[in-house]
């Protein structure tokens, strides 16, 4: 427990709205996006870099862990305090400024707790956006401790790519500030000291400011759902839509029959496009855009998506069996809509998993067959990034199914599918949503000592005090 005096001072740096301490305050805090609930010490929101750095200087030189938390929508259990109530949360839900645009650069410098959809928001009227589509809406200092990726990372890129400079509050004594935010694309320099923050579950350090890389927001697109012919044939099709389409080409989802008809039946009010309403095996969501206007004489994409499919369907080695162009918002509300079908079909046990984009098909294919031998009654429900190789690999369970009141059985199921997924097909477990207590068994089970060492090396240099869920 964190003693009296602590919270005392806690709350003279933060003031009232900066601490929060009653349970019903706290509870949105300590409960998670998948089912984790923990209880914390208290909560601190900081509404300024400053306000970070007393807040981490106090607690380091007090020995109180901290959890950072960004939009509190992960699924890995790294963003919740645990059950202990020794910990507390340090929110980023106060730090939404600066929100800064340079037109020119095309980049914008943003609080670390700025949601994505407000700031897609306040961009709208440049025609500019940041490029990462999802269907959650976390902040910003989340998906930089994530490296999030997204729907269209085929065409953008994941939030490596996509961030030119930090703000980090570092968890030493000092809460030192380290400000790496120039915005500069091309800086050889030295080390790139930004990229050791993201991707690293905020454990190296807390990010309070960002500055990004910005794209012109699409002014057209096109949709299709495509029904290979085999799912053996995936990879051709892909490949065969890239060869075709280049550039245009920004988004390629794949989608499990389960997840989809999981979907549909959570929200009715999707429209089924499929004929007769009979939802295939597998479906890809294909689609390509413009960051430019229409203009006078070039061919309407729609009109370039169903040529490309057509000279596909005509191959002789024919991997496409059907498709379904239609509208964009209609598409892709039924590809959005596949996360809250799957979660309430039963009782969810997630795995966000990445493959070279050959082993996709073959490492589903396996796990379809052996399955119903490891763990009967469970079902697949998956659906992921095909263009880029990541896969949600869900599996649900009968709310009721007894295995649920052993602890060991989500432990033995996460073991078995972890096994396959790397020591048979060369994946990684954790694909976008980085290493949280979840995962943590399996960082220490996968990285190399020498990796290992040195990132807990690289942890004691930069932030040697108690921050974060995961143990480097």
């Amino acid at each position: 427990m964190v003693e009296a005096r602590h919270i005392e001072t806690l709350k003279s740096l933060l003031g009232e709205k900066g601490l929060l301490t009653a349970p019903g305050d706290m509870a949105a805090y300590e409960t998670g996006a998948r089912y984790d609930k923990g209880r914390a010490a208290f909560v601190a929101r900081p509404a300024s870099t400053q306000e970070v750095s007393a807040t981490v200087s106090y607690c380091v030189k007090n020995g109180i862990a901290l959890i950072p938390q960004s939009g509190n929508t992960g699924l890995v259990s790294g963003s919740t305090p645990d059950t202990s109530g020794g910990q507390g949360v340090l929110s980023l839900d106060r730090l939404t400024a600066p929100f800064a645009l340079d037109r020119v650069n095309r980049t914008v410098k943003a609080g670390a707790g700025l949601r994505l959809s407000d700031l897609n928001g306040k961009l709208e009227e440049s025609g500019l956006f940041f490029p990462i589509d999802l269907g959650a809406d976390p902040r910003l200092g989340g998906m930089i401790a994530t490296n999030t990726g997204g729907s269209r990372f085929l065409r953008y890129g994941d939030v490596r790519r996509n961030t030119l400079g930090l703000t980090i509050v570092l968890a030493d004594e000092a809460g030192t500030v380290l400000d790496l935010s120039s915005g500069l694309r091309k800086n050889n320099t030295g080390v790139d000291w930004k990229q050791l923050f993201i991707g690293t579950s905020g454990a190296f350090g807390i990010v309070t400011e960002c500055v990004l890389n910005l794209e012109p927001a699409p002014k057209q697109s096109a949709t299709a759902l495509l029904v290979p012919a085999s799912n053996e044939q995936v990879a051709t099709l892909l490949v065969a839509m890239e060869d075709a389409l280049g550039s245009y080409l920004s988004a390629f989802e794949g989608m499990s029959g389960n997840a989809v008809r999981a979907a549909l039946d959570h929200m009715p009010s999707l429209r089924n496009p499929f004929q007769g309403g009979i939802v295939p095996d597998f479906v890809i969501l294909a689609e390509i855009s413009r960051s430019t206007p229409p203009r006078e004489g070039e061919q309407p994409l729609d009109a370039v998506l169903e040529e490309v499919l057509a000279a596909i369907w005509e191959r002789e080695d024919a991997p496409l069996a059907d498709a379904f162009v239609g509208p964009p918002h209609e598409i892709w509300a039924l590809r959005h809509a596949l996360s809250e079908g799957v979660k309430h079909s039963g009782r969810l046990i997630a795995f966000d998993l990445s493959f070279r984009r050959g082993d996709i098909m073959p490492f589903l294919a396996h796990m379809k067959a052996e399955m119903p031998d490891h763990f009967e009654d469970v079902t697949i429900c998956d659906f992921g990034h095909i263009g880029d190789g990541g896969v949600h690999f869900n599996l649900v369970v009968a709310k009721d199914d007894a295995r649920l009141t052993d602890p060991d059985f989500e432990m033995d199921l996460r073991d078995w599918v972890f096994t396959v997924a790397v020591e048979q097909f060369g994946g990684s477990f954790s694909a976008e949503h980085a290493i949280g207590r979840k995962n943590q068994a399996f960082y220490d089970k996968y990285t190399p000592d020498d990796l290992r060492k040195l990132a807990a090396g690289l942890k004691t240099i930069t932030s040697p005090g108690p921050l974060g869920a995961m143990t480097f």
